[in-house]
């Protein structure tokens, strides 16, 4: 996008976030579920007198927090470099709210993957669309109409948006700030039922 416009170079910050929250969440939740399930100790687990529903929250939350972590420092550095707002901290909670949802996806990769190689390629295959379809690089008001419908139906859309909305004052955004908060919040609600059913047969595979 700066290539195109190098006149505004802030215009960048929000999809450059957006991109670390998500491979940061998804990357770490593929690399350890998918080694704990190769070497077993994700069936340990699973045995032990631990709900299911307590075991993802606590390996969705080791990626969420280090998605955080990154976003945040990318935020941080960016408003500093090119003096954005910051927005009462209200990024902060876009950024959370992103990295929940993108924590619970890299679960439910790596769930329904046997290896760690297996379970890294369908992220990228899943990530890599994200970078052209979410308004990282071209705004989604400036897609086609096709992929506008596409770009909708990706996580990644939402959590760009809105910190389009936060950042740069609505410049170049596509939905409504609510929008991207319902959507995002949707998403992340949807990916933990579809892990949660997901475990649940694999505790029932091994019973």
């Amino acid at each position: 996008m700066y290539l195109r416009a190098p006149g505004d170079i802030r215009t960048v910050a929000p999809g450059l976030i957006g991109l670390t929250v998500l491979f940061g969440a998804t990357s770490v939740e593929a690399v350890v579920i998918a080694f704990e399930k190769r070497t077993g100790g994700l069936e340990r687990l699973l045995m032990a007198p631990l709900a299911p529903e307590a075991l993802l929250i606590a390996k969705g939350a080791s990626g969420a927090i280090f998605g955080i972590a990154t976003g945040v420092l990318v935020w941080l550095l960016s408003t500093a470099a090119w003096t954005l707002p910051l927005a009462y901290g209200a990024p902060l909670r876009v950024i959370a709210l992103g990295s929940v949802g993108f924590s619970l996806l890299g679960v439910l990769i790596s769930l329904a993957m046997r290896e760690v190689f297996d379970a890294m390629t369908v992220s990228n295959l899943l990530r890599f669309p994200m970078i052209f379809l979410s308004g990282v690089s071209v705004p989604i008001a400036g897609l086609a109409l096709p992929l506008q419908v596409v770009a909708s139906l990706l996580p990644l859309s939402y959590t760009v948006d809105a910190l389009r909305h936060l950042l740069l004052g609505g410049s170049q955004a596509f939905y409504p700030l609510w929008l991207d908060l319902a959507a995002s919040a949707g998403f992340s609600i949807a990916l933990y039922a579809a892990a949660v059913a997901l475990l649940r047969r694999r505790l029932e595979d091994l019973l």
